[in-house]
């Protein structure tokens, strides 16, 4: 009898540690999820510095990882500027100059509009699954929901900016909650 429950005590606990998730595996559904076949966000960015604080709100819609359009909402400074990403090209309308103008390559790194992110952010040209190595640090709350807490570190060959990316995962739908950026010397940007 002892054998049988030390048996099956094994059994429940190898279908335990089988079903759970890895942090790639959480990373992978989470991307997957935001891509999907098509998708439309809306987004506020915040920057905060010591002397002054600046929110955007933009509005993007994706098809799969080839094609996006971002549109910018606000402030009225930046309205009406929208970037255009199809498979490896990116393009950047400008109101105030009345003209679209072609990112190279080299741009890809460049704060975008003053914020933190930069243009690669934006459009997601670098992968998260692929150009990261993914630690699951625990679980927290945010919005009242649960979450997976993940560190992202950048493989040493992936060409990123961001030192270390933390993400919060939403366990019940795999929808990225908040994500705080790290620079190379592991300060919060």
């Amino acid at each position: 009898m002892l054998k049988q429950i030390t048996l099956w005590l094994c059994l429940l606990s190898l279908s335990f540690f089988s079903s759970a998730q890895t942090a790639t595996e959480i990373i992978t559904k989470a991307d997957e999820k935001m891509r999907g076949k098509s998708s439309y966000s809306e987004m506020k960015i915040t920057t905060v510095r010591p002397k002054w604080q600046k929110e955007m709100t933009l509005k993007t819609w994706t098809k799969g990882s080839d094609y996006s359009v971002s549109l910018v909402m606000s402030p009225a400074k930046e309205k009406g500027s929208v970037f255009l990403k199809r498979e490896n090209e990116v393009w950047n309308y400008l109101p105030t100059l009345e003209r679209t103008i072609k990112l190279p390559p080299s741009m890809m790194m460049q704060s975008w509009m003053g914020t933190d992110l930069t243009n690669d952010d934006l459009i997601k040209q670098s992968s998260t699954v692929v150009d990261y190595t993914h630690k699951i640090l625990g679980e927290e709350n945010v919005e009242g929901l649960p979450c997976w807490k993940l560190e992202l570190i950048p493989k040493e060959e992936a060409a990123v900016v961001w030192g270390k990316i933390i993400s919060w995962i939403d366990k019940a739908d795999y929808m990225q909650m908040k994500s705080e950026f790290y620079d190379e010397d592991d300060e919060l940007v």
